[in-house]
């Protein structure tokens, strides 16, 4: 016999007390029954009336907004952007939390996640429990920084130029986005009409003056003329391969950190925040202390970052492989550092070409994964080459602990531990982890 479908409580409302923060932009409550809720739009302490937005009768969990605060947190202010709140954009998390604490509420999720999966207290990881600001995102409440250099516009049926809702492929339609460079909005994007669109992604460089358009139509659509208000190349993706053609202007933009020149080309992955590149380079390099003739790992190298800077330090005698599974970062990697005789790019899966290289041995490794870590089988492989130290630059503080109890297993501790807040009013963080083998003096 067939199980009768549970009920659906999407719609239900309950008078909740909230919680702690969670990992994900939400905080958890309970219902009367017991039942979890991870509630968005709410803050750590507040009275809610939190509705249902998914979940079923004895579901673990229910998804619920907070449409109704009974009783505020002294950390909530007025939302400033007009397009945020329940159902509407889900761009930003915490546009209802004052800076500062936007910042401790990122902060509890990374020690919860540390405690939770590497079993760390935050002095066990040497950090000092603080999310730093990036550098002029110090701002009074209120006052968003316009950070978002690039921007991935959904579009609606009729041609308007929005972002999704959260967990929804529906499209709140905007006429401007708070968190959006300067350079970007701009453009003005959302002015136009882009009818037979599926997205359109807006790129505007750091430190040089390349702004980019790539359009991906729906199936069958024509491109449309375009015209912005400022110069820009566009690229258009393949409906049917998921390649990126040029249709006019340069195929790439330059991205300026480190004090080096960076092409990235086809809308290729580069730090959304524009001070992201700086910032990370200078945390690792000072958690490495990269010395003449040491060799060193570039993991998830993108389009050599991490690699020239290394290169630069490590000198004539040494020597820095990078491995990347992007054929087009490759290209661009190889590129960027063609004036490094020291510096090999190798392209495949880090997991798969790692053991090919041969290399039983190195000095320094920086890895840069994907939002879901590096995995257990990469981590052993890489505590098993003896580095003097690794730097771990992670975008998901979940991934990270789960990968640096890995390290523990192979051998490794977690000398120090920064975060950065570069993606303001989200849930997202960026750590910056220094590793050494367990024996080491403190």
């Amino acid at each position: 016999m067939q199980a009768e479908p549970r009920k659906s409580l999407v719609g239900e409302e309950y008078e909740v007390e909230v919680g702690p923060v969670a990992h994900g932009g939400h905080c958890i409550a309970r219902t009367s029954e017991g039942q979890v809720l991870f509630v968005r739009h709410a803050l750590p302490g507040e009275r809610v009336v939190a509705r249902v937005t998914d979940g079923e009768e004895g579901a673990r969990f229910l998804r619920a907004d907070a449409v109704d605060v009974l009783d505020a947190s002294k950390d909530r202010i007025d939302v400033p952007c007009p397009f945020a709140g329940p159902g509407r954009c889900g761009g930003c998390d915490w546009q209802h939390a004052k800076p500062g604490a936007q910042r401790r509420l990122k902060a509890d999720v990374i020690a919860e996640q540390l405690q939770r999966l590497a079993g760390l207290t935050p002095e066990e990881a040497g950090w000092d429990g603080t999310v730093l600001p990036a550098e002029g995102d110090k701002l009074p409440a209120g006052q968003v920084p316009a950070w978002r250099t690039r921007v991935q516009y959904a579009v609606t049926a009729d041609g308007r130029a929005g972002l999704r809702r959260h967990r929804s492929h529906e499209v709140e339609p905007i006429d401007h986005c708070m968190i959006a460079a300067e350079e970007v909005s701009e453009l003005g994007i959302e002015k136009r009409d882009w009818t037979g669109m599926d997205s359109v992604e807006a790129i505007a460089a750091t430190g040089s003056q390349d702004r980019q358009v790539v359009l991906t139509p729906k199936p069958g659509a024509r491109l449309p003329l375009v015209e912005l208000d400022r110069p820009v190349s566009v690229l258009r993706v393949d409906e049917r391969t998921g390649g990126v053609h040029r249709v006019h202007g340069r195929p790439f933009v330059r991205e300026r950190a480190d004090g080096r020149t960076h092409r990235v080309g086809n809308g290729g992955f580069w730090q959304v925040h524009p001070k992201s590149a700086d910032t990370l380079v200078t945390a690792v390099m000072q958690g490495l202390l990269p010395r003449k003739g040491d060799m060193a790992l570039d993991l998830y190298c993108g389009v050599g970052l991490f690699a020239g800077a290394l290169a630069d330090r490590v000198g004539e005698g040494g020597a820095v492989l990078g491995i990347e599974s992007g054929k087009r970062a490759v290209e661009d990697a190889r590129h960027n550092l063609a004036e490094f005789d020291r510096v090999r790019i190798e392209q495949g899966k880090v997991e798969s070409m790692l053991p090919r290289t041969g290399i039983t041995e190195v000095d320094l490794i920086v890895l840069d994964p994907p939002r879901a870590g590096a995995g257990r089988k990469t981590v052993e492989h890489l505590a098993s080459l003896g580095a003097r130290r690794i730097a771990y630059v992670a975008c998901d503080p979940a991934a990270l602990a789960r990968d640096l109890g890995y390290f523990r297993d192979g051998g490794y501790r977690v000398r120090t531990l920064r975060a950065f807040d570069l993606f303001p009013m989200t849930s997202h963080v960026e750590c910056v982890a220094i590793l050494e083998p367990a024996g080491k003096g403190a």
